[in-house]
C-alpha cells in the first residue's frame, strides 16, 4: 500500500491516494471497453452513451473526465451537434480550497471531543426484561401444549409408539381368535355333513 506523501500513478496521472488510484483505474478500463465497443458512426448512440454517462455520473476522476470532454467535442465537432445541445461534464472537485484543505489539515491541532454522557438505558431494559419475560412465557406453554398433545413427539415418542403397537397386537389376536373360532365351526359343518 502507498504511503500518504508518494502519489499513486494511473494512466499519466498522480493521485494523492490509493482509493482515488483505484477509481481511476476502473475508469480506464470503462474507457477501454467504451473505445473498443463504441460505433462513431452512429452519432446518437455515441450522444445517448455521453448523455447517460453525464448524467448518472459515470466518470469522476481526470480520466474519465478526459473520456468525456473527448465525446463532447466529437459530438460538437464532427457530428455538427449544437455545443448547447451536449450537456456540459460535472466536475467533482473544489479546485480553490481543495489542495489549501489539505495543507490546513496537516498542520491541525487534533482535538477530542468530549463525550456526552450516556443515555438512560431505563427503557431499553425494561424492554428488554418484558420481551425476555414473554419468550419464557412462550417456551411453557410449547412445553405444556407438547406434552398434553396427542401426536407423538421428542418428549412421548417411545410411549406412543409402544401403545401403538400394543393396540396393533391386540386388534390381531382378537383377529385371529375370531377367524380360529369360524375355522372350528366350518369344521364342526364339514363334519355334520359327511355323517
Amino acid at each position: 500500500m502507498a504511503d500518504n506523501k508518494s502519489p499513486v500513478i494511473v494512466d499519466g496521472y498522480a493521485f494523492y491516494n490509493e482509493s482515488d488510484a483505484i477509481l481511476a483505474e476502473a475508469e480506464r478500463k470503462k474507457v477501454e471497453y467504451l473505445h473498443t465497443h463504441l460505433n462513431t458512426s452512429d452519432p446518437d448512440k455515441v450522444f445517448a452513451v455521453y448523455s447517460k454517462a453525464v448524467s448518472d455520473r459515470m466518470f469522476k476522476t481526470p480520466i474519465g473526465v478526459d473520456f468525456l470532454r473527448e465525446m463532447q467535442t466529437f459530438l460538437i465537432e464532427q457530428c455538427d451537434f449544437a455545443p448547447d445541445a451536449v450537456p456540459p461534464i460535472p466536475l467533482f472537485v473544489e479546485y480553490d480550497r481543495t489542495l489549501r484543505d489539505r495543507e490546513v489539515i496537516d498542520h491541525k491541532k487534533i482535538t477530542v471531543k468530549k463525550k456526552k454522557a450516556p443515555k438512560e438505558r431505563v427503557p431499553f431494559m425494561f424492554i428488554s426484561v418484558v420481551l425476555n419475560i414473554a419468550l419464557i412465557a412462550a417456551v411453557i406453554a410449547m412445553f405444556f401444549i407438547t406434552l398434553k398433545s396427542d401426536q407423538p413427539n421428542i418428549i412421548n415418542f417411545e410411549t406412543a409408539l409402544v401403545n401403538k403397537y400394543s393396540a396393533w397386537e391386540q386388534e390381531l389376536s382378537e383377529k385371529d381368535s375370531a377367524l380360529r373360532a369360524k375355522e372350528k365351526e366350518l369344521k364342526l359343518l364339514e363334519e355334520d355333513r359327511n355323517k
